[in-house]
């Protein structure tokens, strides 16, 4: 077209205007935020009233919502905001949200992610999800009704997991004729809450999602003896927790060492706290090297400077050790490091917290081996009273002491939520059961170190001129794991190799004598063995253990203690009715009498090995040829 033509000013103007308006959004700020509360205060009719006020419904889903209402028995025109966010049929049949449910909308002066949660005490762990990356929390209360317990229990989590940002919605004030002496008496009991649970500020608003007075629009006439913000202007104008990031001392975990070609090192990651630009000088976390900036690079072009929310690819001056799970940090403020710590901790499977198990444990991009040890106490979220406990159950939330297999780096989750939370990974499901905020390092694991000794355990190998190895004899009891260890020691003894046996009942008579037999015992029982077995090893010694150890969690645990190739797991694959028939020391009939609690293979599990290095049985094999066949199978010995 002709750049003279009438007609192409026309489309430049409204190009560069597009332009204008695309630039405007793409630079708006992001608040994150929840609504909470108990069943039923209108947390989604709060929010389908916000995207219907903020213009964020398209025609024909105004047009289904509308016919949904009718179905769904709304009286009159009136909308049924609820029914935009519920979306699971169980919700929508039950008149209650299940899942999280996250929506966006946006207005003329900020962006926003709403995180609709659940207010059924079951669902505590959909709303702690939800609540972990929100800024501010809406907790709604029905006029009608007051401050509940789940109100207590919503604000407690959001004070627990670092929301600083509170609104106290009193919602339905419809239903109350708008009366003010209701909304104050509300206000009042909850601030005496807020305050005993750590809250320190919060702001009141009294709204009705449902007529939507003091949401969207100018202070309600309803409400003429209010003068405070709407909802939308108090959550449009919030200072953001970003700002705050911003602000803190520079920390970026690595999430990938990026060398595209021998010229190329960089190192990627997210920004989770304060800045950076070339020439500052940073330290890498947990190794404590130092070095400078040498550039910022972006997929966009190098940067003079890199805030906190932004990913980047950081080169340095040096060529120092860094890799992915490492921080990278402001050299004269570096983050802790530390293989044992206290954390608060919510449990969110259906299967109890084993206390002593390893679980993955994911915080950054860090990802490790760790134990948790019996809670010191469970927290009654309605009452705050501190519970004895000896483990957690699905939605309990408990503080206890975790070790990890090494040294990780974080900050206390009040400083900083991405270095200072944690989930918790089932290693064989691979499910998250848990999620956890640090509180502090534990002061002995300041001062504990590893002594490095002349003598290695390779020496101590070539002394006694053998591989170390620790054959690992599981089985039901009665199946035959003590006869054949011992003849395979035997063997091994006239083949002049240097051995030990560990026996399940002869360790209980001394180290583990302090143990029983629950399922928390046994696994401090293995985890116990686990570590002398290692020494032993460390000391080249071939090892023999006979226990039970009915977990596959724990054998994998000792498993992962040792070098690749010392743990060789030996199956004695004797079937229950024949073990029981046995029955050498009474244990299965006194089981079955129910003298003998959690006694493995009647009232409590055994998970046989899925992929055992050696496999046995004492049906077809006598104690000596099984002993026979499991050394044909480990040599060489050396």
């Amino acid at each position: 077209m002709d750049k003279s033509h009438p007609a192409y000013e026309t489309d430049a103007l409204i190009a560069e205007d597009i332009d204008a308006y695309l630039d405007t959004h793409q630079h708006k700020s992001l608040l994150r935020f929840i609504t909470c509360g108990s069943v039923d205060d209108g947390k989604s009719t709060l929010i389908g009233r916000l995207l219907y006020d903020a213009k964020m419904i398209f025609e024909d889903q105004l047009a289904s919502l509308e016919a949904d209402s009718a179905r769904h028995g709304t009286q009159g025109q009136e909308i049924d905001f609820a029914l935009l966010v519920d979306g699971l049929a169980a919700e929508r049949e039950q008149g209650i949200t299940i899942d999280v449910a996250y929506r966006f909308f946006t207005t003329e002066k900020r962006k926003f992610i709403v995180a609709d949660t659940p207010g059924h005490e079951q669902y505590t762990r959909n709303m702690v999800t939800g609540a972990s990356t929100a800024d501010l929390a809406v907790i709604l209360v029905d006029a009608r009704k007051g401050v509940l317990q789940q109100t207590r229990r919503h604000s407690f989590l959001v004070h627990l997991l670092g929301i600083k940002h509170v609104v106290l919605a009193v919602n339905k004030m419809d239903l109350v004729d708008y009366s003010q002496e209701t909304f104050d008496a509300i206000v009042e009991d909850y601030a005496g809450f807020a305050h005993e649970v750590g809250i320190e500020t919060f702001t009141a608003i009294p709204i009705s999602g449902f007529k939507g007075d003091n949401i969207t629009s100018s202070p309600s006439a309803n409400t003429a003896w209010y003068q405070g913000l709407s909802l939308i202007d108090h959550l449009e104008s919030v200072e953001l927790s970003s700002t705050a990031a911003q602000e803190a001392s520079f920390r970026m975990p690595v999430q990938w060492v990026n060398r595209p070609n021998l010229d190329f090192r960089g190192f990627a990651g997210q920004i989770t706290s304060g800045t950076v630009k070339p020439g500052d000088t940073v330290r890498v976390v947990p190794s404590g090297k130092t070095s400078t900036i040498k550039s910022i690079a972006t997929f966009d072009g190098n940067l003079e400077e890199a805030v906190a929310g932004q990913s980047i690819t950081i080169t340095l001056a040096d060529e120092v050790d860094c890799s992915r799970g490492d921080v990278i940090a402001v050299a004269d403020n570096p983050p802790e490091a530390s293989d044992q710590f206290c954390s608060t901790l919510v449990w969110m499977d259906e299967t109890a917290l084993k206390p002593g198990r390893g679980y993955w444990l994911k915080i950054g991009s860090q990802t490790v081996t760790a134990t948790v040890q019996p809670p010191k106490y469970e927290i009654d979220v309605n009452s705050l009273d501190h519970l004895a406990a000896k483990t957690l159950e699905l939605n309990a939330i408990g503080v206890a002491e975790f070790a990890t297999d090494k040294p990780i780096v974080f900050e206390p989750y009040a400083q900083n939520r991405g270095l200072g939370g944690f989930i918790l990974i089932d290693k064989f499901t691979n499910a998250t059961v848990g999620a956890g905020m640090i509180e502090f390092s534990l002061r002995r694991a300041q001062n504990v170190h590893w002594q490095a000794t002349t003598i290695t355990r390779d020496d101590h190998a070539s002394l006694k001129n053998q591989k170390p190895r620790v054959l690992w004899f599981t089985g039901l009891s009665g199946s035959g794991k003590s006869t054949i260890a011992n003849e395979v020691e035997k063997q091994l003894a006239l083949m002049n190799r240097h051995t030990f046996l560990l026996d399940g009942d002869n360790v209980r008579h001394g180290l583990n004598k302090d143990l029983g037999f629950t399922e928390t015992d046994r696994i401090e029982n293995i985890r116990r063995i686990g570590e002398v077995a290692k020494l032993m090893a460390d000391a080249g010694l071939i090892v023999l253990t006979a226990f039970i150890s009915p977990f596959r969690a724990e054998r994998q645990m000792v498993r992962e203690m040792l070098p690749e190739g010392e743990f060789i797991e030996i199956f004695v694959d004797t079937p229950l009715e024949v073990a029981e028939k046995r029955d050498v020391k009474g244990l299965y009939k006194k089981a079955r009498s129910g003298e003998l609690k959690n006694f493995t293979g009647i009232d409590s599990p055994y998970e046989a090995p899925e992929e055992p290095e050696i496999r046995v049985n004492t049906v077809d094999m006598t104690p000596l040829e099984a002993a026979e066949y499991i050394i044909a199978q480990i040599l060489p010995l050396k």
